[in-house]
């Protein structure tokens, strides 16, 4: 029976929780997170930590959720038919940080850990995650500087690596309905155990620890620019989209209700304000249209 240490990865996902949580409190410097332990009737429960109204951040909520149950929900087997009917476990961390400033991008990372299992089989497993970066007004170099963090975490791993997960990201964080990406990437991958149980956690573990590397320089960069309310109705316009693809698409929302989750937790990835305006276009040439022109596209940035 292949090896695999349950344990062990919860409690670095606990660990990564606390750490991620204190590094946002710093940064933020002036609120604190209000956690809530949950319970699930089904089986397992979670922690969810929100701060909102901060100095630097309008919403962040870091999660942590172990679930199980007799049977995957259809979100977990739609595209693995053959795990119909099995039982399982799932853990993960998964995080949304939504600033106040328009000029620090919104930012999401997840890491998670699934087993199912049948009678008299092996039990199959696999992790996933992942990071990306959703920038309202972008920096060039904030956006190179967070492909090279994705990059120098993957190195290790192959050269191939960095390539696939970025292009991974590229293809799953789209709104197909706008044949738009949601934001300029990063890095996402699933399925992952063909590496061992060792080495393809490591490399989730690269992932989560990498996060905070990637995202606070930016953070610290951007925090204290400038902004009117041209900017702040521009973020709330464009933090549309990010609803639209939570609900729409993305699998950890769907994987939540499906299974039974807690409902105010999978959802904590909605920023606390958006808006819609009917048919609204960039003005040519405008700071607005740099966004749509130079960075809602497909491109190497390392």
């Amino acid at each position: 029976m292949p090896q695999i240490d349950i344990e062990a990865v919860k409690t670095y996902l606990l660990n990564l929780q606390d750490n991620i949580c204190t590094a946002v409190e710093a940064a933020d410097t002036q609120e604190k997170f209000l956690q809530d332990q949950w319970d699930r009737e089904e089986g397992g429960g979670g922690r969810s930590r929100v701060l909102a109204n901060g100095k630097v951040f309008e919403q962040a909520g870091i999660n942590f959720s172990h679930v199980y149950g007799k049977q995957l929900p259809p979100s977990a087997t739609d595209k693995r038919p053959e795990l119909a009917g099995c039982q399982f476990q799932a853990m993960g961390v998964s995080l949304v940080i939504h600033p106040k400033n328009p000029y620090v991008p919104t930012s999401h990372a997840n890491v998670r850990f699934f087993v199912a299992e049948k009678p008299n089989h092996d039990p199959i497993w696999w992790f996933g995650g992942g990071f990306d970066l959703t920038p309202y007004y972008p920096f060039e170099q904030d956006v190179k500087d967070w492909h090279q963090a994705a990059k120098t975490i993957c190195q290790p791993y192959g050269d191939d690596i960095y390539p696939k997960f970025k292009a991974w990201c590229d293809e799953y964080f789209f709104l197909k309905h706008r044949s738009e990406p949601r934001g300029v990437g990063g890095l996402f991958f699933d399925d992952l155990n063909q590496w061992g149980f060792e080495r393809s956690f490591n490399f989730m573990q690269a992932v989560g620890n990498g996060y905070l590397s990637a995202y606070l320089p930016i953070i610290e960069k951007r925090k204290d620019t400038a902004y009117g309310e041209r900017e702040r109705e521009f973020q709330l316009y464009r933090r549309g989209r990010y609803v639209e693809f939570n609900l729409l698409y993305d699998r950890g929302t769907l994987f939540g209700i499906q299974s039974g989750g807690r409902t105010e937790s999978i959802l904590m990835s909605l920023p606390p304000l958006v808006k819609w305006q009917y048919n609204w276009q960039p003005e040519p040439n405008s700071p607005e249209a740099e966004l749509y022109n130079n960075y809602l596209i497909t491109k190497d940035w390392v």
